[in-house]
């Protein structure tokens, strides 16, 4: 194909899906990643496509709400850590979620799961599991960010204490080469480490792009967690720090399509005083 005809089906493929990655278009085209990136240069400099992280967007998308475009960055390695959650987390199972754009595509993979018990502060992660295979789910209450339509506030730190869970699954912003854990949110470290005080589990599910890098507000060490789940072995510097800390990492791979294998009934959530049985 020549490049120009790629050129226009490149154009129309981001009309139709809005935004693209650019491992998935190289992937469809079975060209590399810089062939595509050559393929795009002159499309952004004549202002028919604007750049965004791991892709690329029509202009008139610009105003697209941020959680919008941190959907399609890593989706791959989002999706990978989403397959393997799918499969440690059992039918029947209890879990604390929170709403990042991670935590999405985990609960995408969970809606082949039955009889969960899901506590969340996500408007967006209750609209996909609360419909689904028998599942319960608890939501907070609170102010809605408009961003990620997640709920934040002491309300939403005083529900999550009324729970104990198996697993508390929660994103972060960055993980510095130190093994710090990172957010850019105050309101989200409070959620995370809320969660992890009513679980027996708890997990941070983080793709590789996070490591190495920083963020405005320190979270936790590696030793809070039990369990790392992400895309990509880390570098052997930060897998040191981690296996120093007892923290455990899981390496998923791209989900090959679908249901995860049923394994069984899992624990229950201990449900708050008044809950429906």
């Amino acid at each position: 194909m020549f490049s120009t005809q790629r050129q226009a089906e490149i154009l129309r493929l981001v009309r139709e899906q809005r935004t693209c990655t650019i491992s998935d278009l190289a992937s469809r085209f079975e060209v590399s990643d810089e062939t595509i990136r050559r393929n795009i240069k002159p499309l952004i400099a004549d202002g028919l496509l604007i750049k965004v992280h791991g892709g690329i967007m029509l202009p008139e998308r610009l105003d697209e709400p941020p959680f919008q475009r941190r959907m399609v960055a890593s989706r791959k390695g989002k999706q990978a850590i989403g397959a393997r959650i799918g499969e440690l987390v059992r039918d029947g199972d209890s879990l604390i979620l929170d709403g990042g754009t991670t935590c999405l595509h985990i609960a995408q993979a969970l809606c082949a799961r039955s009889r969960l018990t899901v506590v969340t502060h996500s408007i967006e992660v209750a609209r996909l599991l609360a419909p689904r295979n028998g599942n319960r789910v608890f939501i907070a209450g609170g102010e809605l960010r408009a961003d990620d339509s997640a709920a934040f506030g002491d309300s939403v730190l005083t529900f999550l204490r009324q729970f104990h869970v198996r697993y508390a699954i929660v994103s972060v912003t960055a993980i510095d080469m130190q093994g710090r854990f990172m957010d850019a949110l105050p309101a989200d470290v409070a959620f995370s480490l809320a969660a992890f005080a009513q679980a027996e589990r708890r997990v941070v599910a983080a793709d590789h792009a996070k490591f190495g890098h920083s963020a405005l507000v320190h979270a936790f060490g590696p030793d809070a967690a039990d369990l790392l789940v992400t895309d990509e072995a880390p570098a052997p510097a930060l897998a040191q720090v981690f296996a120093a800390a007892g923290l455990e990492v899981s390496v998923g791979a791209p989900a090959q399509g679908g249901a995860a294998p049923d394994a069984g009934n899992g624990d229950h959530a201990n449900l708050p005083t008044g809950a429906a049985p």
